[in-house]
C-alpha cells in the first residue's frame, strides 16, 4: 500500500510543479492585452484552465494518496484509482492546451473527466 501512497503523492506534487511552470510560462505574456486573442478569448481561457488544472488535479492526487490507507482500501482497486488520476493529471492540462491551439480537441475532454471521475469513484465505492 505504501507504493500507491507514494505514487499518488508524487503525482500530486508533479502536478503542482506543472502548475508553477505553466504559470511562469504564461506569466511572461499575460500583460499583453491581445495575447491569444485577448483576456476573454477561448484560447486564453483554455490556457488558464490548463494551468489551474495542474493544481486542482494535483490536489486530488495528494488527497487520494493520503486517503488510501486511512480508508482501508484494497490494493487492486487502489492502484486502479491512482492510475485513473494519473491519466487525469496528464490529460486535463494537455487537452486544455491542445484545445487552445485547435478547438476540435474539445471532443477529447471526456478522457480526463472520466478518468478523474473513476479515480474519485474508486475512493468512494471500492473500500473493504
Amino acid at each position: 500500500m505504501n507504493e500507491i501512497i507514494r505514487f499518488s503523492l508524487l503525482v500530486g506534487w508533479w502536478g503542482f510543479l506543472g502548475g508553477v511552470l505553466s504559470g511562469a510560462l504564461i506569466g511572461l505574456f499575460f500583460h499583453k492585452e491581445g495575447w491569444l486573442g485577448g483576456y476573454a478569448s477561448r484560447e486564453r481561457r483554455m490556457v488558464r484552465l490548463g494551468h489551474i488544472s495542474f493544481f486542482g488535479i494535483g490536489l486530488i492526487n495528494l488527497l487520494y494518496g493520503l486517503s488510501v490507507d486511512r480508508l482501508s482500501m484494497e490494493e487492486s482497486p487502489a492502484w486502479l484509482g491512482a492510475r485513473c488520476l494519473l491519466v487525469a493529471m496528464i490529460g486535463m492540462p494537455t487537452i486544455c492546451f491542445l484545445c487552445a491551439w485547435r478547438e476540435g480537441f474539445r471532443h477529447m475532454f471526456f478522457i480526463p473527466v472520466l478518468s478523474a471521475g473513476l479515480g474519485i469513484g474508486v475512493i468512494l465505492f471500492a473500500r473493504s
